[in-house]
């Protein structure tokens, strides 16, 4: 099975395309055709419909078993039941028990394999691996850790959830099992390879040990998975093994891991698409104030908010371009409110360049007579008062209202969200994350792109999309928010 994008038949001119190339001279003439791209959707449609069969057998199988066990447990509440017949319903009780759980075993391991299937890996950096991992340990099984010997300039290719799982579910069993009262993280490099060392002091253990801590679904706590340590390795195309440093009476488990390229001085420039803005990060986005912070533990799905956008004279802040128009929607409740708008046009008292109209549609003629931006941005201001600000490629907008702030003698101190970092935090692998590209990825219908108001209401709409996404991931809370967006690759790239 696949899916095909074509305009029309493989070698086949368009009309006008095929006059046009047969009127020009042989030397002017450019090679003109079709493209046609295939992709091999058959592994996903597999995967799809066997995970449906899976919960289609797991329902209907359980169905039937419970009625057999509810009639049987029925038949047993009569005192006056024959020995014989209440032999028989008790059978019954137990086969269908028995049928239950083997199914229910059976389905375990099949999601397992498909769990394994989808995990994404990711490139990050070691030290931050390391720093999630010691974390998780430290919150959940109370284990105190240290860092020996870390390389900070390694970069590996992980799923980094499952493989903190893994590293968390080590040091329980260390805990549990052997009273290790302290663990120690090690990361060094090996070629392309990077060794990850988990390292603790105490009491010796076995191959068989090791092997069976491998091979058991792990669980931490109150939190289990069907996969196990082994799985996760595999999926990294790594390895485990136990070693011993003998004389410091000190052992550790090394995992092998793929090593990535570092990205830490990724040029700006690789990631602009488009005529969509840089993404500029003159402003800080995370130097929150103290007010803002009030609001951190309040759930995502419960605040106000303003969004807005800003159209400007050119994308230099910092050399004198100004806001020539703000654009703001109100989101309570989870709810898009598009009747509580704000729309102005701001008279720059600066020439506006001629191309820069080409992308907005405002010119000259139509900011002639408009307020200027000390008159706009208190209106603004008193707009948006007790709520958080949410824009797409938020620190460009900032900056500009940031640098008037002694012009107006306000300051904006709003709690501030970045759409394009929660969309990398949502879909890390996507190569752009430009507001077209979220949306079209979202299923949302552009309106009045390039407005300051349709640029708005399309990043509340995004909005409220990844919310939904965001708490699959665990990110419910304003804090969860800012702390996940601060970690993303966008957040470091440097200018």
């Amino acid at each position: 099975q696949g899916e095909a994008d074509a305009v029309g038949p493989a070698g086949e001119l368009p009309p006008a395309a095929a006059e046009t190339a047969a009127a020009a001279p042989a030397s002017e003439r450019t090679l003109t055709g079709f493209i046609l791209m295939l992709d091999n959707i058959t592994r996903n449609f597999e995967t799809e419909s066997r995970r449906d069969q899976m919960l289609h057998n797991l329902t209907e199988g359980s169905r039937a078993s419970l009625a057999n066990v509810r009639a049987a447990a029925d038949m047993l509440e009569f005192e006056d039941l024959p020995d014989e017949m209440r032999t028989r319903f008790r059978k019954v009780v137990r086969d269908e028990v028995q049928s239950m759980s083997q199914r229910l075993d059976q389905t375990a391991n099949e999601f397992a394999d498909s769990l394994k299937a989808r995990w994404p890996l990711e490139e990050m950096l070691g030290a931050d691996l390391i720093a999630a991992a010691q974390r998780r340990i430290e919150a959940r099984i109370g284990l105190p850790t240290k860092l020996e010997e870390v390389d900070e300039s390694l970069w590996v290719k992980v799923d980094s959830f499952s493989l903190i799982q893994a590293i968390t579910y080590l040091a329980s069993r260390l805990s549990d099992e052997f009273e290790v009262r302290e663990v120690r993280f090690r990361l060094s490099a090996a070629g392309r390879l990077v060794h990850l060392d988990l390292i603790w002091s105490g009491q010796a253990m076995s191959t068989e040990t090791v092997m069976s801590w491998e091979l058991e679904p792990m669980k931490v706590e109150d939190e289990s998975s069907p996969l196990t340590v082994r799985d996760v390795i595999d999926r990294h195309d790594g390895e485990m093994w136990l070693e011993r440093e003998k004389v410091r009476h000190r052992a550790f488990f090394r995992i092998l891991l793929p090593a990535a390229t570092p990205q830490e001085q990724a040029e700006a420039e690789t990631y602009l698409r488009g005529e969509s803005r840089p993404e500029y990060y003159d402003f800080d986005l995370f130097a929150w104030s103290e007010k803002s912070h009030e609001l951190d533990d309040r759930l995502l799905s419960e605040l106000s908010y303003t969004v807005f956008d800003t159209e400007t004279t050119g994308l230099n802040p910092s050399q004198g371009d100004e806001i020539i128009q703000i654009g703001a929607t109100r989101i309570l409740n989870g709810k898009l409110l598009r009747a509580e708008s704000f729309e102005q046009l701001v008279d720059p008292e600066r020439p506006l360049a001629a191309e820069s109209a080409k992308i907005h549609g405002i010119t000259s003629e139509m900011l002639r007579g408009q307020p200027t931006i000390d008159k706009v941005l208190p209106a603004f201001h008193a707009f948006s008062a007790d709520t958080v600000l949410i824009a797409h490629n938020a620190a460009f907008d900032m900056r500009f209202l940031q640098l008037k702030e002694e012009q107006t003698g306000l300051r904006f101190d709003h709690p501030v969200i970045d759409t394009l970092l929660l969309s990398a935090v949502v879909h890390p692998n996507q190569e752009s994350h430009r507001l077209e590209a979220i949306a079209e990825r979202l299923g949302l219908t552009i309106v009045g792109r390039h407005t300051a108001l349709g640029d708005a209401i399309v990043t509340a709409e995004v909005f409220l999309k990844l919310i939904p996404l965001l708490a699959e991931k665990g990110i419910r809370t304003l804090r969860d928010a800012r702390e996940a967006a601060e970690k993303t690759y966008y957040a470091r790239i440097k200018y």
